[in-house]
């Protein structure tokens, strides 16, 4: 029961990324009030959606203010595609990957129906999604860890937690206590990022070494990030470091957002496995292979070099087949 409400808050903050991310106009505050707050009084309407359209901006969302007509005052909202995919930006592999929250959550399984959710409520409400912006996500990136949840939640809600850590090289794993501010995604893994309140330090947590139940220890709003908190930033320092891996990839025309942004461009108009020319060659450096994430562009990705990732998934790939 405990995790209930914060279920509800992240499919409603997927919902209000999804409803200003498809629109081609701004949309007025009373008509999200309608559509994704129907049950709020003025006042807790008014709360929430400012927490979370901050939110929202605090994890890289661009959400514009704009006026609805010329000759009225009201103001809307939105998020353009083009500002959200960040096409000129250059990121790093790990900051590319934790660039936007759909890019983060959108593929884990608490928040999969968020999507078709937010599009059933607009159609049904009448208007018009241009669903092709939500391509520009990409949303590749999944969460798989059984942690995730009650870490990422607990970040937004500032609550403390308790939990098991298995530390590389140790017999059993030891009970851990933590103020987190951050998950985030480095060298390929997932890691909270916060405060030990049993060390007195800074410290990240690989969260796929969490073991057993990991329990809230406090109330909302137990604590405060320190002003300037870069959890990135302390991942990269504090998290060990991984062998690079380089990939050589063919990617089709249209497709591969995410790999694009972290990726070098080395030849367009490709030879491709099927024999069209539809393919662009591109060069990722990254800390793992990241098998699970190509396997699911499905058949718009192929792994030229190194041998062993494409032997790895021409394995996995024969496995699947085998069982269905």
């Amino acid at each position: 029961m405990g995790e209930q409400p914060n279920s509800r808050k992240s499919e409603r903050l997927m919902n209000l990324l999804i409803m200003l991310l498809v629109q081609r106009r701004h949309v007025p505050k009373q008509r999200i009030r309608e559509i994704l707050y129907p049950d709020a009084s003025t006042d807790a309407f008014e709360k929430m959606f400012e927490r979370d359209k901050e939110e929202l901006r605090s994890l890289g969302v661009p959400i514009e203010v704009g006026s609805l007509d010329a000759f009225f005052d009201e103001p809307g909202y939105r998020i353009r595609p083009d500002e959200f995919a960040l096409p000129d930006v250059a990121l790093t592999p790990d900051e590319a990957a934790v660039v936007g929250l759909a890019a983060k959550v959108w593929e884990h399984a608490k928040l999969a129906d968020a999507t078709a959710d937010a599009l059933r409520k607009l159609r049904a409400a009448g208007l018009d999604p241009d669903v092709s912006a939500l391509q520009i996500a990409e949303p590749r990136l999944s969460a798989d860890e059984p942690s995730f949840d009650v870490f990422w939640e607990a970040t937004q809600d500032k609550v403390p937690l308790v939990f098991g850590y298995r530390r590389p090289g140790a017999e059993a794993a030891s009970q851990r206590h933590l103020q987190p501010w951050g998950v985030v995604r480095y060298a390929g893994r997932w890691y909270a990022v916060g405060w030990d309140t049993d060390r007195e330090a800074e410290r990240v947590f690989r969260l796929s070494r969490v073991e057993g139940t990991v329990r809230r220890d406090g109330p909302a709003g137990s604590y405060d990030v320190p002003p300037g908190t870069d959890v990135r930033e302390i991942a990269r320092r504090l998290a060990p470091s991984a062998p690079r891996v380089e990939l050589t990839l063919l990617v089709r025309s249209g497709s591969g957002h995410s790999l694009r942004r972290e990726g070098t461009l080395l030849d367009t108009g490709v030879t491709g496995p099927e024999g069209t020319t539809t393919w662009d060659r591109l060069t990722v450096i990254r800390g793992s292979s990241g098998t699970d994430e190509l396997l699911s562009y499905g058949p718009d990705v192929y792994v030229e070099a190194p041998a062993a990732v494409a032997e790895e998934l021409v394995s996995r790939l024969t496995e699947l087949v085998a069982r269905s």
